[in-house]
């Protein structure tokens, strides 16, 4: 969640429930004006399988999938979420379905424990892209 509203109000809010949001905004990329719609799922709700999460990647273009690097766990259960969202996209066409894994908490760095390096080989053994910020930042 503090990444999303960081992307959409430049603004760092430390402390978040454990809430789902749908959130649109407008953007113009290119001279172009794109309109984004953002389903922000905290972690605690993205565990269940089934058709609330089969309804959530169906609906989704693309995905972003963000991991704490301060927490193990919330890396560690990308591979599975991707496996998922691939066998489920892309089952239905040909097209490759655009995922982006994003270690945040850049910031934390002395309280780390998924290296940079993991990250990074994740997400070419994934096929998908990379990147590590810092929401606070």
């Amino acid at each position: 969640a503090a990444l999303t509203v960081r992307f959409l109000t430049r603004r760092f809010i430390g402390e978040y429930g454990d809430m789902e949001f749908i959130y649109s905004h407008n953007l113009t990329v290119d001279g172009r004006e794109i309109l984004f719609h953002i389903w922000d799922v905290p972690n605690s709700q993205q565990t269940e399988e089934g058709s609330s999460e089969e309804k959530r990647i169906q609906w989704a273009d693309s995905f972003v999938l963000v991991y704490s690097i301060c927490d193990r766990a919330s890396f560690n259960i990308l591979p599975l979420k991707i496996q998922f969202i691939k066998a489920a996209k892309e089952g239905q066409s040909q097209e490759k379905v655009p995922i982006v894994i994003v270690g945040n908490k850049r910031d934390l760095h002395h309280q780390r424990e998924v290296s940079s390096e993991e990250g990074r080989l994740l997400a070419l053994s994934l096929d998908c892209g990379f990147y590590e910020v810092s929401a606070a930042e």
